[in-house]
């Protein structure tokens, strides 16, 4: 999937993809821990992603900075 950095957290290690979708779904969390590479996540920055079920939801995993 593909999506924009929403929001990250940078003492929490936490953010949230806008899914590049027409279809009315909800942003996905992600941790950092699920972001590839050494680059941190900035909001505005574009990522590809695998989505799977977390915890508490739809999770972002695999996310790599496109």
């Amino acid at each position: 999937m593909e999506g924009t950095v929403k929001f990250f957290h940078d003492k929490k290690q936490y953010g949230f993809i806008e899914v590049d979708v027409d279809e009315e779904e909800d942003d996905v969390f992600f941790h950092i821990s699920n972001v590839e590479g050494e680059e941190e996540p900035e909001e505005g920055v574009e990522v590809t992603f695998e989505q799977e079920e977390g915890e508490k939801g739809p999770e972002a995993v695999n996310v790599e900075m496109a």
